[in-house]
């Protein structure tokens, strides 16, 4: 589409959406690229302001246009779509051609809470390890994740290099630990000034929450929780209708 139809049943700002997603989507409008202002665009397409801010606003909400206080509205860079399956964060961005990272912020063993106890279903009091890593995508921070691993099953993970390394990796290679089955929740919420601060976004911009049980051999060895940049990902599942009870 490259004009408005005024004829059209479609509503005349979802067809000035229909025109910039095509300009967006064929690359004539790159990522970072300021689309033309609304005053461009309503002499362009003969259309009122209103219609035009509605139209980009659209477009904002969907995470494919950008603001700028001062300086305009941007391309956003496209959406990483998040498999429901139990996979690393290095294997989803290698398949994705993108380079995975990952920056040690913290590491600890403590005792295992009565939460925990219950989530691992051990005594209160069980060694878990706990690693804290900010992992970025060809060097931009994506998301923050907190692993939780019952620390009988890898005991000197502590001790081992694990910058720009896929944990899944190291556990399968080093300690024979393969993860066969798995559950996950996932919450949208704010984020808080130190997840804010690492992921270089605003304090309580809108994150994904995710909680992740990762089992072998029916023993729940890993709790992982990962806070995403609600921006920088969507969640995309393929969804079919059931068989037909017999």
């Amino acid at each position: 589409m490259t004009s408005i139809d005024p004829h059209s049943p479609v509503p005349k700002y979802f067809q000035l959406r229909a025109i910039l997603l095509d300009l967006i989507e064929s690359a004539e409008l790159p990522v970072d690229a300021p689309i033309p202002s609304e005053r461009e665009l309503c002499v362009r397409y003969e259309l009122s302001r209103m219609t035009v801010r509605q139209g980009v606003d659209q477009l904002v909400s969907e995470g494919r246009l950008y603001r700028v206080p001062g300086k305009g509205t941007f391309v956003a860079r496209p959406k990483i779509e998040m498999p429901l399956r139990l996979v690393s964060f290095t294997e989803d961005m290698l398949s994705r051609g993108l380079r995975p990272g990952a920056i040690d912020l913290d590491r600890r063993t403590v005792p295992a809470d009565a939460r925990l106890a219950r989530i691992f279903e051990v005594e209160p009091g069980t060694e878990i390890h706990i690693l804290e890593r900010l992992r970025t995508a060809d060097g931009e921070p994506m998301a923050l994740e907190r692993s939780h691993l019952l620390a009988s099953l890898a005991p000197d993970l502590l001790d081992r290099r694990l910058a720009d390394r896929s944990l899944y990796g190291v556990l399968e290679a080093v300690y024979g630990l393969v993860f066969d089955a798995g559950d996950q929740t996932i919450d949208a919420t704010l984020a808080d000034a130190a997840d804010a601060r690492h992921l270089h976004i605003p304090r309580g911009s809108a994150v994904l929450l995710l909680q992740r049980r990762s089992y072998t051999g029916g023993v729940c060895a890993e709790l992982g929780v990962s806070t995403y940049r609600a921006d920088r990902y969507q969640i995309h599942t393929a969804l079919g209708n059931p068989p037909p009870h017999s």
